[in-house]
């Protein structure tokens, strides 16, 4: 034959799969997922959080779905929004994800 057979050979280190290794490659794997997602989202919950807290009557909001208008009414739970003159739906407050500049709405005068 041409070709005799192979047989692998390794150290006693390298054919264990590393202790420590891959230890450590676990953890690196968990920072730079914290680091990438976690922290982010985090973040970004506590910023609509807060802005969800100081919504105030007269506010210009886009509601989930895309819904734009002014609120008219607010309570704990609730906001009202006036979306055309004389239309008000009510929203829970956490789907208000937008404040909008003052004057931006202007087709409900």
């Amino acid at each position: 034959m041409l070709i005799n057979p192979a047989f692998a050979q390794a150290s006693g280190v390298l054919a264990t799969g590393g202790g420590i290794e891959s230890l450590l490659l676990i953890v690196l794997m968990f920072g730079v997922l914290y680091f990438l997602m976690i922290r982010p989202q985090m973040k970004r919950a506590k910023e609509h959080k807060t802005m969800i807290e100081v919504l105030q009557k007269g506010d210009e909001v886009i509601a989930a779905g895309g819904v734009l208008g002014r609120i008219s009414k607010i309570n704990e739970s609730y906001v009202t929004l006036e979306i055309a003159n004389s239309v008000e739906i009510q929203v829970q407050r956490p789907a208000v994800q937008l404040v909008l500049p003052k004057g931006t709405i202007k087709s409900l005068q």
